[in-house]
């Protein structure tokens, strides 16, 4: 899934299953348990001296209390988890391997942690830099480098990426969940003395899984969509990256690639450059933006179903991207497919028009012998008027 959606977003984004898992996103967040990660992303904001740019009018005084309501209580959560977790841990009551000192258990919890971190910000920042020209990403020598090697070629190095990235947050959550996953033996008492039913969500891994959305997940997440520059900005980026390629290079996962074609090939999914042409295309202008009205200058709206509010042009120096004759056909395959789908719709709204014809010419007849039948009677008229 994830090699598909880091080069055909708008096509795996086009679906109704998409739209419900946004919707359902949405329900959580608004849950407020993870607001804790806004003060994260507010904290790096001030740092860096920068404002969070947003699209959302200011939240009114009922808003705002009820903002930061969720974020302390939030926040009150995910202290009393790691309270647990780490109280558990010190107590050797985890799941973590006998022999590691709870001091060294502590630095690989936040270290792991912080590894997982960096990749899901990562992850984020690739995506946001994509839609940038290569003079915008090329503003900072490591963020430059790590995009020359990410978007070299066809770009397949970003969803391989995503491969690699998979597999190492896969062996970091070997450690992590070791640490956070609490085990009592008979005998123990309770973590602060609470009830057994209190102790046995502890032992569900539900504390240890809230802890490690929210800081090794969300928040970098929240930072990166913010500062996508200044989070590729890095060596750690960098390392990190090449890492995960060599990961993905090993092959462990190269099913994922054959999973991914099928799918590509079920769904009809296409490149975004086949409907909005590369970043520097729209940047100079060279891609028409076209809205659901059909004017010029609307936003664009890709709507389910994959009608699209018009025909979608291939950039006219599209040749550049493609390096093997694999791909070449490719393309063309996805062209001609396009364009017989055009073609079926031509024919549907012919169709309609001859129909729509044949319904005025009938109603025009229709109307004919009334008009015929006062043209009669009018010179009738005259001569009795003339009499």
């Amino acid at each position: 899934a994830q090699v598909n959606a880091s080069r055909c977003m708008l096509d795996y984004c086009n679906n109704n299953f998409a739209y419900f898992t946004f919707q359902v996103s949405r329900a959580i967040e608004f849950s407020g348990l993870l607001h804790c990660c806004y003060l994260a992303q507010m904290f790096f904001a001030w740092a860096a001296g920068q404002p969070i740019e947003t699209t959302e009018a200011p939240r009114t005084l009922v808003q705002n209390i009820f903002f930061w309501f969720r974020v302390l209580l939030s926040s009150a959560i995910l202290a009393f988890s790691f309270a647990v977790t780490l109280t558990a841990l010190f107590n050797g009551q985890t799941t973590m391997w006998d022999g590691v000192p709870e001091v060294v258990a502590v630095v690989l919890f936040f270290v792991f942690m912080a590894i997982v971190g960096m990749l899901e910000g990562m992850q984020i920042a690739f995506f946001a830099v994509a839609r940038m020209t290569e003079e915008e990403r090329s503003r900072s020598s490591w963020a430059k480098r790590t995009c020359d090697k990410l978007f070299e070629g066809d770009a397949r190095n970003l969803p391989g990426f995503m491969v690699g990235r998979q597999m190492c947050v896969t062996m970091c959550f070997f450690i992590v969940a070791r640490v956070t996953t609490i085990e009592m033996e008979d005998g123990d008492e309770n973590i602060f003395g609470v009830s057994d039913g209190a102790q046995k969500l502890f032992e569900t891994g539900l504390l240890g899984a809230l802890i490690t959305t929210i800081v090794a997940s969300i928040t970098w997440q929240l930072v990166a969509s913010a500062f996508p520059m200044a989070f590729l900005s890095t060596p750690v980026t960098y390392v990190l990256m090449r890492f995960c390629l060599f990961l993905e290079w090993t092959g462990l996962c190269q099913g994922s690639w054959v999973v991914a074609r099928v799918q590509r090939r079920f769904a009809g999914y296409k490149r975004d450059e086949v409907y909005i042409g590369t970043a520097e295309e729209r940047a100079a202008g060279k891609v028409k933006k076209i809205g659901a009205s059909g004017e010029e200058g609307d936003d664009y709206q890709v709507r389910p179903g994959h009608l699209y509010p018009s025909v979608p042009t291939v950039p006219v120096d599209f040749g550049h991207r493609m390096h093997t004759m694999e791909e070449i056909v490719e393309l063309e395959q996805e062209l001609k497919d396009h364009m017989a789908d055009v073609q079926k719709r031509l024919d549907e709204i012919e169709k309609e028009k001859e129909v729509l014809m044949a319904k005025q010419e009938a109603a025009a007849s229709a109307e004919k012998p009334a008009d015929a039948g006062a043209d009669e009677e009018s010179p009738k008229d005259e001569i009795v008027q003339d009499a």
